[in-house]
């Protein structure tokens, strides 16, 4: 069928047009996100969001020691004897210093630190890794997240995926700057070990895997044609055609 070949090609045509100009990545953008060696320990600024899980640490007072708490809703965490407490905003340290100071109010410990908090689960915050990758979605955001360690969590990308054309992207809740955006090359740093460009992540970081020009293609071409094939199908089996046609629109073999 020609005239369905020349549609076809002319929704092609005018889809790798829109799709050259379709990345707005700037190299100089990366200059907005730190690279791991510029952070020694990331997590001390982790500021602690509900549903945060921590754990106590404090040998001091076995009662509390390795005790977990969920940070609830209303942003406390409660302790026997203790009471609530605000966590919501906090760094762990800043958390920590607070509880050192109503356990030294009740029981008599040694030690500048009696007590350690540390995060068991990121649960607040999140990062996303979208497009052509093996579990595209939401991800925990822990305080030392690159770019390549956030691929390889979700599943590396496929057979589909444009690798050399990754795009990294900080979001603008500002309307006034732009979001910013540089390309991530992930043959580069996979399989020759250039790290440049694997970068710290931040919460609400997205990372986009888009298809290749082909794979792209193909599944616009497919979108096209679904439900054209099963409006015709439909049109067979209610007796518009043969049976033998209502076979060939079904599996494709009109020669689209």
């Amino acid at each position: 069928m020609k005239y369905s070949r020349i549609v076809i090609w002319m929704i092609l045509s005018v889809f790798i047009i829109g799709l050259a100009g379709c990345f707005s990545s700037n190299p100089k953008d990366i200059s907005a996100f730190l690279s791991p060696y510029e952070v020694e320990i990331s997590t001390r600024t982790y500021v602690l969001q509900p549903p945060d899980e921590i754990e106590i640490h404090c040998t001091g007072v076995p009662e509390i020691d390795l005790q977990r708490q969920q940070i609830r809703p209303d942003g406390k965490v409660s302790f026997e004897n203790i009471g609530e407490i605000d966590a919501v905003g906090k760094t762990p340290a800043q958390l920590a210093n607070i509880l050192s100071g109503k356990i030294l109010e009740l029981y008599e410990i040694e030690g500048e630190h009696p007590i350690d908090v540390r995060v068991v689960a990121f649960r607040s915050k999140r990062y996303y890794v979208l497009g052509q990758v093996g579990r595209p979605g939401a991800q925990a955001y822990t305080g030392r997240d690159t770019v390549l360690g956030a691929l390889a969590l979700a599943g590396s990308p496929t057979v589909l995926a444009w690798v050399d054309r990754i795009q990294v992207i900080r979001p603008s809740a500002n309307k006034n700057f732009k979001a910013k955006i540089f390309e991530f090359n992930f043959d580069r740093a996979a399989a020759h070990g250039d790290a440049t460009k694997d970068v710290l992540l931040q919460p609400g970081d997205i990372i986009y895997v888009p298809p290749t020009v082909l794979a792209a293609a193909a599944m616009k071409i497919e979108e096209f044609i679904r439900p054209v094939a099963r409006a015709f199908s439909g049109y067979y089996i209610m007796g518009g055609g043969t049976s033998e046609d209502a076979s060939r629109v079904r599996y494709g073999s009109y020669g689209y």
